[in-house]
C-alpha cells in the first residue's frame, strides 16, 4: 500500500516542509517517481501542491491524484466531493499497482479512473471532540447524524434514531439515487466491493450488525458484492458512527483489491464473493425415535408429562428467588435461565405427549435444554441428562436408575470441573445419589429411598452457604460476600422434590 505518509496536527493538513522532506526521502530510496494521494480539503490540495511543485522544480518525478468520494451532497458545490474512507481504497490500487512495476503516470491514470467510480456515505450518533475542546456539534438522543465528513464536521441532514437495517436502506438510497449530485451509480446486476469503515467509537460487534444489513440490502437491490472490508479504516477520534464505501468493480480491479499486502490494518479476507456463499445452514435434525404403541408406555408418558409439568411450575415460582440469590455470587439471572427452560418444555409438551422410554426421553430433554437454556446450566444439565439416559437403554429398574445418576454426575464432573464441596449445583445432585446409592439393594423402596435423597439434596442446598466456592462463577467473588446458598444447589434440590411430589401423589 503506502510506502511514506506524513502527518499533520489533528484534523490539519500537514505543513508544506514535511511533505516536500517525505517526497526527497522517497527519492533517496531510489524510486522512479512519487504519487501523491491527496483527500480533497482546501488545505490538503494546497500544501501537496505546492511540494509537489517545489520537487518537480528539484527534478524528482512526483505526481498527485486528489480523491473527492463523498457522496452526501445532492447538490455539488465549487469545492467538489470531499475525500473520505474510499481513499483507502485508491492507497490499495495503486500500492499493488505499483508492487506490479506499473509505471507512475500509468498508475496516475488508472487511479483516477477509479476514483470517478466510487462512494463514500457516513453517519454517526454524535460527533467527536478534538483533544482539549468541545465536541464538533450536538444531536439529541434520538438523532442520527447522515453525511459527516472525517473532521467532526456536522453532516448534510439529521433524522431520527432507527433500526440498523432502516439507516443503512436509508444511506443507500441517498447514495445511489440518481438525484444526487454526487451519487455513486449502482444499477441492479452491478459488482461492488464494500468497505464498512468505524469512524473511531463502534464496537467489532456493531460493525458486524452494520455490515450485514449492508449485504442484505445491496443483494436485495440485485447489487453483487465481491468483498465486504469490516473495519476501521479512517477513523474520525472517537466518533460514535460508520461509513459505507461502494467501489464499482471488474475482475482486474478486484485483482488489485486482492493483491497481497503486508500493511497490518489491512483485512486478510477470503478471495471470494460474498454474494452467492452460504453464510448459514439449518440445524441438523435429530434421530426420530421409534414410537411408542403399548399401553403400559402410554401410563407412563402419562406420568411423565405430570412430574415435567410440576417441575417446570416449580421453577416459575422460584425465578425471582433463584434470581436473587445469584445476585450475590453471579450475574442474577439463575432463576432467568431455569424459567427460559422451564417455559421450552411445557412448549414442547403442547407439541404431543413425550416418549415413554426413559432413555429418549431424557435424551429430548437434553437436546432441547441444550437449544434453548443457555448458559453454564443448560450445558451442565445436557451433559447429565445425555450421560443418564445411557444406563436406562437396556434396563429402567431401579438398579439401573441409581446407575443413571451416577453417570450424569460423572459426566458433570468431567466437564464442568466441579467437586463436592465446591458450592454448585453437584452439592445438591451428590447427595442425592448417595442416597440413591441404596436402590441398587434388592428389595429397595422407591419412595423412601427417593424421599431420603431430596432432603439430603435439600440439605446440602443449604450447607452450600457455608462453603467457598471452588468453581462457577462464584469461586471469583470473596467468601465474605457468599452468606446465602448457591443458587443452581437450590435449583437441583427443588426439581428433585417437584419429582418427589408428583410419585407420591400418584402412588408410585
Amino acid at each position: 500500500m503506502l510506502t511514506g505518509v506524513i502527518a499533520g496536527a489533528v484534523f490539519t493538513s500537514p505543513a508544506v516542509g514535511s511533505i516536500l522532506a517525505a517526497i526527497r526521502a522517497m527519492a533517496q530510496a531510489g524510486t522512479v517517481g512519487t504519487l501523491l494521494i491527496v483527500k480533497n480539503y482546501t488545505g490538503d490540495r494546497l500544501n501537496f501542491g505546492l511540494a509537489r511543485e517545489q520537487a518537480r522544480a528539484e527534478g524528482i518525478p512526483v505526481e498527485m491524484v486528489v480523491v473527492g468520494d463523498d457522496s452526501a451532497f445532492t447538490v455539488l458545490k465549487k469545492a467538489g466531493r470531499r475525500g473520505l474512507c474510499g481513499t483507502v481504497l485508491i492507497h490499495k490500487v495503486a500500492g499493488a499497482l505499483a508492487e506490479a512495476g506499473v509505471g507512475l503516470e500509468e498508475i496516475t491514470d488508472r487511479v483516477s479512473v477509479v476514483a470517478k467510480a466510487m462512494g463514500t456515505l457516513g453517519v454517526s450518533l454524535s460527533s467527536c471532540s478534538v483533544p482539549g475542546s468541545k465536541p464538533t456539534f450536538e444531536l439529541s438522543a434520538d438523532e442520527v447524524e447522515l453525511g459527516l465528513g472525517i473532521h467532526g464536521e456536522a453532516g448534510v441532514r439529521r433524522i431520527k434514531m432507527a433500526t440498523a437495517d432502516e439507516i443503512v436502506a436509508l444511506m443507500l438510497d441517498h447514495m445511489t439515487s440518481s438525484s444526487n449530485a454526487s451519487h455513486v451509480p449502482v444499477p441492479p446486476g452491478s459488482s461492488v466491493v464494500l468497505m464498512v469503515n468505524n469512524l473511531g467509537g463502534l464496537s467489532f460487534l456493531e460493525l458486524g450488525i452494520i455490515a450485514d444489513a449492508a449485504v442484505c440490502s445491496l443483494e436485495g437491490r440485485g447489487v453483487k458484492i465481491a468483498r465486504a472490508l469490516v473495519g476501521t479504516f479512517m477513523s474520525a477520534l472517537e466518533m460514535p458512527g460508520v461509513s459505507l464505501t461502494l467501489l464499482l468493480v471488474d475482475e482486474p480491479l478486484l485483482k488489485l483489491i486482492d493483491a497481497e499486502t503486508t500493511a497490518s490494518a489491512w483485512p486478510n479476507v477470503a478471495k471470494v464473493w460474498v454474494t452467492g456463499r452460504k453464510r448459514s445452514r439449518a440445524a441438523p435434525t435429530e434421530p426420530l425415535a421409534a414410537p411408542d404403541s403399548t399401553t403400559a408406555a402410554g401410563e407412563a408418558s402419562k406420568q411423565m408429562v405430570l412430574v415435567l409439568e410440576w417441575v417446570c411450575t416449580t421453577l416459575l415460582g422460584l425465578e425471582e428467588h433463584l434470581n436473587a440469590l445469584d445476585r450475590a455470587a453471579g450475574d442474577g439471572d439463575c432463576g432467568t435461565t431455569h424459567s427460559r427452560a422451564a417455559r421450552a418444555i411445557q412448549g414442547w409438551l403442547k407439541e404431543g405427549p413425550p416418549p415413554a422410554s426413559p432413555a429418549q426421553l431424557l435424551s429430548k430433554l437434553s437436546f432441547l435444554l441444550l437449544e434453548k437454556m443457555g448458559g453454564s446450566s443448560g450445558a451442565l444439565y445436557g451433559l447429565f441428562l445425555t450421560a443418564a439416559a445411557q444406563p436406562l437403554k437396556a434396563k429402567t429398574d431401579l438398579p439401573a436408575w441409581s446407575a443413571a445418576m451416577d453417570a450424569g454426575l460423572e459426566a458433570m464432573q468431567k466437564y464442568g470441573k466441579a467437586a463436592p464441596g465446591d458450592r454448585t449445583m453437584l452439592d445438591s445432585l451428590w447427595a442425592a445419589g448417595q442416597e440413591l446409592q441404596a436402590w441398587k439393594s434388592p428389595g429397595a423402596n422407591m419412595l423412601q429411598i427417593l424421599t431420603k435423597a431430596v432432603k439430603s439434596a435439600e440439605a446440602a442446598a443449604e450447607a452450600t452457604k457455608n462453603m467457598e466456592a471452588g468453581a462457577g462463577r462464584a469461586s471469583y467473588i470473596s467468601s465474605a460476600r457468599l452468606d446465602q446458598p448457591d443458587p443452581g444447589a437450590v435449583a437441583a434440590a427443588a426439581i428433585l422434590r417437584a419429582i418427589l411430589e408428583v410419585l407420591q401423589s400418584q402412588g408410585a
